[in-house]
Order: C-alpha cells, then structure tokens, then sequence
C-alpha cells in the first residue's frame, strides 16, 4: 500500500436539546417520514461498540475521523492520537450549513484537508465483526467492492431514496456507455467472487443499453478522495444544489455516486461477497444473531427500520451480543 487508509464515520445525538432546537427552525412542516421518521436519528447506545471493533479487528486503521454537529459522545476520549473530531463548520461551506442531510456532509468530505485519499465512509450501524486487512478496503490504492447491475426497483417505501438513486444512476449514464464499460472489463462485472445471484443479476440485464441500477450492499464503502473532488469539477451545478438541501430531497445525489463511478471506471478490485452481510433489525434478533455466529461475516450493518415497535427490546438483546462480542473497553473510551 502507498496509501494510508483513514475511516470515517457521521454521528449526531439526536437526543441533544439544542440540536433539536435548531433543527426545528429549519425543518419543513410536514416534512417527509424520511427526514422525520422516529429511526431517523434515534440512538441505540453502541457507538463504544463500533471503536472496539475497529480497535480489536483493524488496528492499522491510520486515523479515525468522527464527522459531527459539535457534540460528543461522554464516554469518549478525545485525546486518542487516531481520533479526529471534525465538526461540520470544519469541512463544509457557510452556505451549506447548517445541514441535516447525510448526503450534504458525506459529499464534502474531500474538503478535510488532512483526510487521506484513501478513506473507508462508514455508518454508526456497521460494526467489523472479524479481523480485516487493509487489503480487503484497498489492493492497490484502488477500491475493493462487490459489483451486481439489478433492476431499478419502483417499489421502494423510501421514496427520497429511490430518487437519490435514480439521480446517482442518470449521471453515471450521463458519461459512460454500459457495452464499452463491460467489454473493457468483462472480467470485473461478472466474478465467480460475487456469487450466482448477483452474477445472473448483471447477466440478464446485459441487453439493455444503459445501466439501470447499481446494487448497493449497505456496507462500509471505500472512497477515493480525488475521484469525489473530481466529480464536483464536473457536476459542480448538481453538487452545489444537492448540498444545499439542508433535508433529503428529490434533487440528492449522494456518496453512492462515487461509488459507481469508481465501478463503472473499472479502478476496482473484485470482492468475496461474503465479506459481509446487511440485516434489517426486527422486534426479534435472536435468528439475525444465530446467523452472524455461524456465518462469520467480516462486517455487518444492523440497519434500523419503522416497523420496529419494541425498540428498548431489540436494542437490549443487540447490545448485549456487542458487548458479549467485545466485552474490552478500547483505548477510545475514557
């Protein structure tokens, strides 16, 4: 590697009084579930979780680079030498903030001027269950990902999503040709790495001229900072209006974008879709558990949803597992 690989991950409090003031001043009345949803921003309590999983399973992480609104966790020490707290006043133009859209921070990363090209964007909700290497991020300095073409699926619930998807997916179209992408690098779309499913996927999507979507697997994703910071060059208009949305919209696009265009380039390596797996959290996790134990996954997303009604529950037995998992406080904690 000639890289060094930071992490990033986004955190608010969304118990915090003045940030709920504040956000109240500029949210919409009658805003979307989406942005309002009550497993928006609500906290599970496990965010001590995610540092120990990073400490134990991937110790040669360069730093660790916490985005937030300016509040902080009271169990974390801020004097660890890999910390770098960096609040969104920091990083992210006057004219953006303040912003309570994930999309909106997550595309101006690039603008931490410290924050190593290589960089892996992760959620509060993915934890690395197993070691990893640097490898499994980066080969190369190049992306290491999961590619499946799927169907552009127009019955999702979320439907700020889906559209931030479709504007991700219209640029992508915008500037490459899916025949000359796949023919270029046959070998990197269709990989005995992603499994039947997701290969069959691609295959049977071949005969359509343009990209219809892209599968994304809700786990950590590996950025390049320069190809983010190129792509506002040349969508600078659709950067800028995005951003400006200080709630998710219909115009977003998001980090997903750079994703893709990393895959459609070709400037990836193959990954064993096994690496990791994403789980919707219901009002029972013992089988979602059960499972993790047997499978072994590197890494795991435990994704909150609206149709959980006993949260204190979910939350207890999850937390309990995490803790059972990594019962050692890391040198992150005070």
């Amino acid at each position: 590697m000639n890289n060094k690989i930071d992490f990033v991950i986004l955190w608010v409090d969304g118990n915090d009084k003045d940030w709920l003031k504040e956000k109240s001043l500029y949210q919409p009345k009658n805003d979307s579930i989406e942005n309002n949803g009550k497993d928006r921003f609500r906290d599970w309590d496990n965010l001590k979780y995610w540092f120990r999983s990073v400490e134990k399973n991937a110790p040669w992480v360069n730093n660790i680079y916490f985005i937030t609104w300016g509040h902080l966790p009271s169990w974390l020490n801020i004097n660890n030498p890999k910390l770098k707290i960096i609040n969104h006043k920091d990083f992210i133009p006057k004219e953006y903030l303040p912003t309570y859209n994930s999309n909106t921070i997550e595309l101006n990363l690039f603008r931490i001027k410290e924050l190593s090209d290589n960089f892996v964007l992760f959620n509060d909700d993915t934890f690395i269950m197993e070691k990893v290497k640097e490898k499994d991020f980066f080969n190369h300095n190049l992306p290491v990902e999961c590619y499946s073409e799927t169907i552009n699926d127009s019955n999702k619930p979320c439907e700020l999503h889906k559209h931030t998807l479709l504007n991700n997916i219209a640029i992508i179209n915008k500037y490459y040709k899916k025949r000359d992408v796949y023919k270029k690098h046959f070998t990197k779309y269709i990989n005995l790495k992603y499994g039947f499913k997701d290969n069959l996927s691609t295959l049977l999507l071949l005969r359509f001229g343009s990209f219809s979507m892209i599968s994304n697997k809700h786990l950590p994703v590996s950025l390049k900072k320069n190809v983010l910071e190129d792509l506002w060059k040349k969508e600078f208009d659709t950067f800028n209006n995005s951003s400006l949305n200080r709630f998710r919209a219909l115009s977003d696009i998001s980090q997903y974008l750079v994703r893709y265009w990393q895959l459609v380039s070709g400037e990836f390596y193959p990954r064993n879709s096994k690496f990791g797996m994403y789980f919707e959290l219901t009002n029972d996790n013992r089988k979602i558990i059960n499972k993790i134990k047997k499978r072994k996954y590197k890494v795991v997303c435990f994704n909150d949803s609206e149709v959980l009604t006993d949260f204190e529950k979910s939350k207890t037995v999850l937390n309990n597992f995490l803790d059972k998992k990594f019962p050692e406080k890391s040198k992150f904690e005070k």
